[in-house]
């Protein structure tokens, strides 16, 4: 297992610093598989399974010594693994850009540490990084495969080109599924009706070392970013499209967030469920042998 700086392949930069006020407790660490894995755990196995090479988790102080005891005592030695830390909470920009160490001058992904995005997408995001490495990604899912049980979420729906490139990711907020399969938001912005099948941002991203610069100039003119102005990716990609490109990449399979602590049960179910049906190996760490 390996904790130094450097480049070692295509890596996914895993957001594990937050501080889960909704959730009450540390989200990467809930245990969520079908023999009790983390969440973390899982978010990075399918990533490995997908073609990423390393995993790069940025940790927090408050939860960071936690997360990373759990991963350097039971993940596998052969898990290329490297920890930053965000000292304080300044927003998920500061968080990437603290990873700059492990990333250097190369394509990479981003990710939350409480999504488990599965191996179609993360296979989805890799092959776009190497074989487009100069193009900025963002995998969109489908509003039905982006929410689980019934509390209200907030989710950015993208507006997407005939290209297929991003123009702009729409916050909703209170979104609700209805018993129907529709959707509902409830933000008293129209439409509040919303497609199951519109495409959602769930901060999977793919940036070029192009972006990573701009990442850095916007943390740079937010001299007063502090706990109460946090920098966060999606603004600054939605200031940064009239001089660079995203591309839509369309996942197949679910996201499966940990929002709600009322979550965990159904996280679980929906895991057990793909397990049963064979579109999710029964065990972890399939792609090291």
């Amino acid at each position: 297992m390996s904790h130094g700086a450097g480049e070692a392949g295509l890596a996914l930069v895993v957001l594990a610093a937050g501080r889960a006020r909704r959730y009450g407790g540390c989200k990467p660490l809930a245990p969520v598989g079908p023999h009790g894995e983390a969440v973390i755990d899982l978010v990075a196995s399918d990533a490995l399974d997908a073609g990423f090479d390393t995993i790069v988790l940025v940790l927090g102080p408050s939860t960071g010594p936690a997360i990373r005891y759990h991963v350097e005592h039971t993940w596998p030695s052969a898990v290329d693994v490297h920890f930053a830390v965000q000292p304080s909470p300044r927003g998920t920009v500061d968080a990437v850009l603290s990873a700059s160490d492990h990333v250097g001058d190369t394509p990479y992904g981003v990710g939350n540490a409480d999504d488990i995005y599965g191996r179609e997408a993360c296979a989805l995001l890799a092959g776009h990084l190497r074989a487009h490495g100069d193009l900025n990604a963002l995998v969109g899912y489908r509003l039905a495969d982006a929410v689980i049980g019934f509390s209200p979420v907030t989710r950015g729906i993208c507006r997407v080109g005939d290209d297929g490139r991003l123009l702009g990711v729409d916050e909703r907020r209170q979104v609700t599924a209805t018993p129907d399969g529709g959707f509902v938001a409830g933000d008293g912005r129209e439409p509040s009706t919303l497609s199951p099948d519109a495409r959602v941002s769930m901060n999977l991203w793919g940036f070029t070392p192009g972006f990573h610069k701009m990442l850095h100039a916007a943390m740079d003119a937010a001299t007063d970013a502090s706990e109460e102005s946090e920098v966060l990716l999606p603004e600054v990609v939605a200031q940064s499209l009239t001089s660079s490109s995203f591309a839509v990449l369309p996942a197949g399979g679910r996201c499966i967030g940990v929002t709600h602590p009322d979550d965990l049960s159904l996280v679980q179910e929906e895991l057990n469920r793909q397990v049963a049906a064979g579109e999710r190996p029964a065990g972890l760490w399939t792609s090291l042998g």
